[in-house]
């Protein structure tokens, strides 16, 4: 280990990185740090894999951390993949090799900003043009950008929601959606397959091929999504927003006042970008107590909603006041919402049969019974928005309306080809406004939607394990028949194929009023499970049925808990 080491830190262009190593190694050597050993054998044991669409880990030298040397590899991995099959009929900036052009930019965690400048001149440094967004910048802007510029990839420095030690590596390919299999695999290779990273060209930051954008894109990416979403047309609603410290707060800000919202309250504490998350314990709005400021300020304020963006923007939470207090809304509630509101204005377009909606094996089925009673088309895909960005591209004449995913993201039409919570949060008020303007609530909103379709509770489980594929193939060799009561009427293994859907490692055990999935996490020692239970409304009161759904939902997770935990 200690000639791995050596090595890297020999190879590491960075000297802060080759230091903090050095200094590691020195400790572990000397005897002088017990856990010095530990820490470099994690390290070092193996490398971040550019999987799930692209890099995520925590911050620190070494081949299975992020870091400049990290990022050079895959850089010089994606600018080779580019000039290779990789960029066959992508569009690309004049002037750069093959007419290629990437456009990159960061969030505001620990060393983005070093690490997109590290991005841009190794592109530039392969004979790529580049375009810089202003950073920092959030994530849907990013994904705008590929479009709007025309370029052949985009590279994000973020790490989304992950905790303030991580950051990662986000790659869209020409359509502007995320990486997608083959290109992952073929650009892993490269990388694996890259000789010293001294050998890799890096262009200096004042390169003729890279272009440092000012507000342009930006202002494009705001009259987009206003134009998809429709302006303010009711009551103006009092709303507490939060960017938690990431970097969604200004661009929101705009967003809102674009549309001819009224500017809401911010609060303070979580206004301004911060890497270190100071008031969250993790800041990811899904997590128990990530909305405690927002929520308080909504309290005093007597607010009509509260609106939460996640670090880089991309997702969206929402809160609403309800009899007991303030209660978050489900990413599936949300969606179910969305959805039915788009479909609701979107109704007159022409040939509004062609509409298509579309979210996860492991979502709600509930969005699946709102687009077959509105007559529109529903797709149902593989966890990720980029199965969800491209739900529509192999459909004859289908046009994307809407799509989410339960983890809180949501894009309205095809403006960003990815989770857009700015998108999300103009069609969230606009839904909010309608139903202040007639007397209701978001909830009474919602209430119709399971009056018309049946109770959907949803639930989520995770089991923490360090051997997710043995998990998965005791499932696989002796499938239980039930789950505390309620009996499996059919299971669908989405390892083997189903219809035009890549393989994916999915169980999908369907009940006679309900659903089990389990997939493993592709970024974390976890397994997901996603459990739905079904009740019909017809005969009963809307209360009566949920507490129905309720009723079987508590068996059945404990009977889940028991099973993946192997009692």
């Amino acid at each position: 280990m200690r000639g791995a080491v050596e090595a890297w830190i020999a190879d590491d262009p960075d000297p802060g990185d080759r230091a903090e190593l050095q200094a590691l190694l020195d400790r572990a050597l000397t005897g002088a740090d017990a856990g010095a050993v530990d820490e470099l054998r994690d390290r070092f044991a193996d490398r971040l894999h550019f999987g799930t669409a692209g890099l995520r880990g925590v911050v620190a030298g070494g081949p299975n951390r992020m870091n400049r040397a990290v990022v050079r590899a895959a850089t010089a991995a994606v600018a080779g993949w580019l000039a290779g099959a990789g960029s066959a009929g992508s569009p690309g900036g004049a002037g750069s090799a093959g007419g290629i052009s990437v456009v990159v930019g960061c969030d505001a965690r620990h060393r983005s900003a070093g690490f997109a400048e590290e991005a841009a001149g190794v592109l530039a440094g392969a004979g790529i043009a580049v375009h810089m967004l202003p950073r920092p910048c959030p994530t849907p802007l990013l994904a705008f950008a590929v479009r709007q510029l025309g370029t052949a990839a985009g590279i994000m420095i973020t790490a989304s929601h992950n905790p303030a030690a991580d950051n990662g590596y986000k790659l869209y390919l020409s359509d502007g959606a995320q990486v997608i299999p083959p290109a992952d695999a073929e650009i892993e290779k490269r990388i694996a397959a890259l000789g010293p990273l001294a050998q890799v060209p890096v262009a200096a930051a004042g390169s003729p091929l890279i272009t440092r954008h000012g507000d342009e894109v930006a202002q494009a990416y705001l009259a987009a999504i206003v134009a998809a979403a429709g302006p303010s047309a009711g009551p103006a609603l009092s709303l507490v927003y939060t960017p938690m410290h990431g970097v969604a707060g200004q661009l929101m800000l705009r967003a809102l006042r674009l549309a001819g919202f009224a500017a809401p309250h911010v609060v303070a504490a979580q206004a301004e970008p911060d890497p270190d998350f100071p008031t969250v314990a993790f800041p990811n709005p899904e997590e128990p107590g990530a909305l405690d400021l927002a929520l308080a300020d909504a309290r005093r304020l007597g607010a009509d909603l509260v609106v939460a963006s996640d670090p880089d923007g991309d997702r969206l939470a929402v809160a609403v006041p309800a009899v007991e207090g303030w209660r978050m809304l489900t990413g599936d509630q949300v969606g179910a919402l969305l959805g039915a509101s788009l479909l609701e204005r979107t109704a007159g377009q022409r040939a509004p049969e062609a509409r298509l909606v579309a979210s996860t094996v492991v979502s709600s089925t509930l969005l699946a019974k709102i687009a077959a009673a509105a007559g529109v088309r529903y797709a149902e895909t593989l966890t990720g928005f980029k199965w969800i960005a491209r739900a529509a591209d192999n459909v004859p004449e289908a046009r994307f309306v809407f799509g989410y995913e339960e983890a809180l993201g949501y894009a309205v039409g095809d403006v960003v080809r990815d989770k857009d919570g700015f998108g999300a949060a103009l069609a969230m008020l606009r839904l909010a406004e309608g139903a202040k303007s007639a007397g209701r609530s978001v909830l009474d909103v919602y209430d119709d939607l399971e009056r018309a379709h049946g109770v959907h509770l949803t639930s989520p489980l995770t089991l923490r394990t360090t051997d997710q594929a043995q998990v998965m193939r005791r499932l696989r060799a002796a499938p239980p028949d039930a789950f505390g009561g309620e009996r499996v009427a059919d299971l669908t293994d989405l390892a083997a194929g189903s219809g035009t859907r890549p393989r994916a490692d999915v169980l999908i055990f369907r009940l006679a009023g309900g659903r089990v999935v389990l997939r493993p996490s592709g970024t974390e020692p976890k397994i997901k499970c996603y459990i739905e239970i079904t009740e019909p409304v017809a005969g009963r009161s809307l209360a009566a049925a949920r507490e129905a759904a309720a009723a079987r939902l508590a068996p059945l997770r404990a009977a889940l808990e028991a099973l993946l935990a192997g009692g």
